[in-house]
């Protein structure tokens, strides 16, 4: 009982600082605002990361990499300390390629999350409050989620039909990573 409450503890800080950081790569790769309440917030919650990472990590093709390998770090240092808490440490050790393999299946799960719930709140406010302060910025992440899916599916009747098509494909993605997840554990626990 006590493990499962700190492994749910422990999982709660670094999804919430790998989020943040994801949240951070997005907006950079989007060209978001950043002078907004989330935008400060985000970089309020990452920057004492990501500073120091940037002397290590170049930013690659105009996108910010060490927003994005922090992300995939956090999410295998969890993993790391949940398997050594539940399997032992040398049984970690020994599956470390599977460790990371699953890291990265963790912040692209995280990724679809974050996708998903941009793609939502950005269908609400242009329902309810289109001219919200904060419309622009989800308008302006869900963009490039769109985009490729209003030149193949027209409006109909005037209501734009196109963020279906990205939110069915990530639910089949967050499927398929499920399944590999699913693949990959059986490396980590032999006995499974």
């Amino acid at each position: 009982m006590f493990l499962e409450i700190l492994l749910f503890l422990l999982d709660t800080v670094f999804s919430f600082f790998a989020f943040a950081l994801l949240a951070r790569f997005a907006m950079q790769w989007a060209r978001a605002p950043f002078r907004n309440p989330i935008g400060q917030f985000i970089i309020a919650v990452t920057d004492w990361m990501v500073r120091p990472a940037r002397r290590v990590i170049p930013s690659a093709w105009g996108h910010d990499l060490p927003s994005l390998v922090l992300a995939w770090l956090i999410q295998g240092m969890y993993l790391g300390i949940a398997y050594g808490l539940t399997l032992g440490i040398n049984a970690t050790l020994h599956a470390s390629g599977v460790v990371a393999l699953l890291a990265v299946v963790e912040v692209l799960k995280l990724a679809c999350r974050l996708a998903f719930g941009v793609l939502i709140v950005s269908i609400i406010f242009s329902w309810v409050n289109p001219y919200a302060p904060l419309a622009p910025l989800f308008n302006t992440l869900a963009e490039p989620l769109l985009r490729p899916f209003r030149k193949l599916i027209p409006p109909i009747g005037g209501v734009d039909l196109s963020p279906m098509a990205p939110l069915l494909l990530i639910q089949v993605l967050q499927m398929l990573l499920a399944a590999l997840r699913g693949a990959l554990l059986p490396g980590l626990l032999p006995g499974f």
